[in-house]
């Protein structure tokens, strides 16, 4: 049996977990590049019956799905994959499994970016090796106001962080309660005024027919000419166009990202380009602590699968399908 790990960008997945633990006879074959076109994937896939994803590097539609009737078990980094179609896999046949995690990479992230952006530390490393020493004036953080968008497990630790650096914590979400806002030590504000008040506007809300577009043109409107914006959720969940507006007219003051509409980015693409703009690849996962425990998973729901007690499902309803694909 063949096993397909994609999206290996770094080359690491051999040193992050002991494969030898897997059953003998599987052959697993490590991809380190991309691909985003559904043919070409079908031609790599067509004949591996087993395929782990890494997050939401490489999507998993319907469309796919259906092409690829080898596949038998489908495995994601992570609890879940909203880039899966799990309910197609359903219908097919197909087990889809998740995996534990490690660590608080994303806020840990979340806290790198703020404190590069407004203290320019990527431009001044830059200008240093350069030769030219002290370009910029940064900002501190003291006294400063925090918004977050979404206080769940990584908005609730980044506000403790912001507590810590004695900024003023406010917040909104949907469905967010006063009583929580100040479990987490924060302020239960409306949107407006959230995006009004803050100096640095951080998102920690999961992508959903809710929250995709919440930030729009509008919103950036109602930011500070001087504040910041940060992304470490997901992409779509502000409107890119119009944060490039934003940014390009100096409507605010900035942005960092770790998430974007399309993965991979392009090198020309137009947030790359922006001095205002600090953008990371998607990496707030990714950690030593958090892979090793990925790929452990991975194994795990391997071995869980061939063994034919399949653990960590995601779409529990295919175990009870007269469509279940078995171990060959």
């Amino acid at each position: 049996m063949k096993i397909a790990i994609l999206d290996d960008y770094q080359g690491v997945s051999p040193q992050m977990a002991d494969w030898s633990q897997l059953p003998p006879g599987l052959e697993v074959q490590m991809f380190l590049d991309h691909l985003s076109d559904e043919d070409t994937l079908v031609e790599r896939l067509k004949d591996f019956p087993v395929v782990m994803g890494m997050r939401e590097r490489t999507a998993f539609p319907r469309s796919l799905l259906e092409r690829l009737p080898e596949l038998r078990l489908l495995i994601t980094t992570g609890g879940g994959n909203a880039s899966f179609d799990t309910q197609a896999a359903t219908e097919l046949g197909i087990v889809c499994c998740g995996t534990g995690g490690a660590g608080e990479g994303p806020t840990e992230l979340t806290w790198g970016l703020i404190i590069g952006l407004l203290r320019q530390i990527p431009q001044e490393v830059q200008a240093a090796k350069n030769g030219i020493w002290g370009t910029s004036v940064g900002f501190g953080l003291k006294g400063k106001i925090l918004g977050l968008l979404g206080l769940g497990h990584i908005g609730s630790l980044v506000a403790r962080v912001g507590n810590a650096f004695d900024m003023n914590v406010i917040a909104w979400s949907q469905n967010l309660t006063a009583q929580r806002a100040a479990e987490c030590q924060a302020t239960l504000v409306g949107k407006d005024t959230l995006f009004q008040e803050s100096d640095i506007v951080s998102i920690h809300l999961r992508l959903s027919d809710r929250t995709r577009g919440l930030v729009a043109a509008r919103e950036l409107g109602l930011m500070k000419q001087t504040a910041y914006l940060v992304n470490i959720s997901r992409g779509p969940i502000v409107d890119e166009a119009d944060l490039i507006d934003a940014l390009r007219r100096g409507s605010i003051a900035g942005a960092a990202l770790d998430t974007f509409d399309v993965e991979p980015l392009s090198s020309e693409h137009p947030l790359l380009q922006l001095p205002n703009v600090l953008a990371t690849p998607h990496i707030g996962y990714v950690t030593q602590e958090a892979y090793q425990a990925f790929y452990q998973g991975v194994i795990e729901d391997i071995r869980g699968y061939m063994a034919g007690e399949p653990i960590r499902v995601i779409n529990p309803d295919v175990l009870n399908s007269p469509k279940l694909r078995t171990p060959a």
